[in-house]
């Protein structure tokens, strides 16, 4: 399909009477690491609740692949993997009991997925530590598990929110980087929400969300370019403080 990995449009939600997205639009193709950044609050895990559609949106559409989220809903979210901002690993679960049972949640034979759970531990560095319980494990090593049990069912398009945070800064470089050769391989979309701006290359995608809003997209050298910055720090503030137009 040529359509794009992820397409929103007029998507906004509230909770209450104010509004905690409005009018939200904006494109990731396949293959493409997209990082939407903002500060706690701006919106980012709501709207990642509404793509895997734990909550409905009430105005907008939102597109996978050429799927309606709404009228076509099993089928989008079939192209979706997601790791959530709260761990949802099983601390007294082994890391490959862990693995089966997220396959078994997809449909997938857990015996005839023994070699790709193999595989996916081994590219972590945690294949030796298969039987071993989840509480065992660092921060870090934890959020890797969650990231290859995500694309186990090999997803066209992930969700990563906010995965890096409380993580050093090893750790959370060598995230990046397994998702990235991700992007670059297989091409598997990548939607990264994070408030980190040392996470953004400039080769991008960058949305910046703020107060609900898009304040600014495109690759990351476009947001500088068009906010006369060299930094994407600096990008981010002048986009984001209060008396900016």
């Amino acid at each position: 399909m040529s359509a794009s990995a992820l397409a929103l449009k007029g998507v906004s939600f509230s909770y209450t009477k104010r509004p905690v997205l409005e009018d939200v639009s904006f494109l990731l193709q396949p293959g493409e690491f997209c990082v939407l950044l903002g500060i706690n609050g701006a919106g980012k895990t709501t709207l990642f609740s509404l793509i895997p559609r734990l909550f409905v949106s009430r105005g907008g559409t939102i597109d996978i692949y050429g799927y309606s989220l709404r009228s076509q809903t099993r089928k989008a979210l079939a192209q979706l993997g997601v790791v959530f901002q709260q761990p949802t690993l099983d601390l007294d679960l082994t890391l490959m009991q862990n693995l089966r049972y997220h396959c078994a949640l997809q449909g997938l034979d857990p015996g005839e997925m023994q070699a790709p759970m193999r595989a996916a531990l081994e590219e972590i560095d945690l294949v030796d530590r298969a039987g071993d319980k989840v509480r065992a494990l660092s921060g870090g090593q934890r959020r890797r598990v969650e990231l290859v049990r995500a694309l186990l069912h090999r997803p066209r398009l992930l969700l990563a929110d906010e995965p890096t945070v409380g993580l050093d800064i090893h750790s959370r470089q060598a995230i990046l980087q397994q998702v990235r050769e991700r992007c670059r391989e297989e091409g598997v979309g990548v939607l990264w929400a994070t408030h980190l701006v040392d996470e953004v290359e400039p080769d991008d995608r960058l949305v910046v969300l703020h107060d609900g809003r898009v304040l600014a997209q495109g690759s990351a050298r476009e947001v500088m370019l068009a906010t006369g910055t060299e930094q994407v720090k600096d990008a981010f503030n002048r986009l984001t403080r209060s008396d900016a137009p």
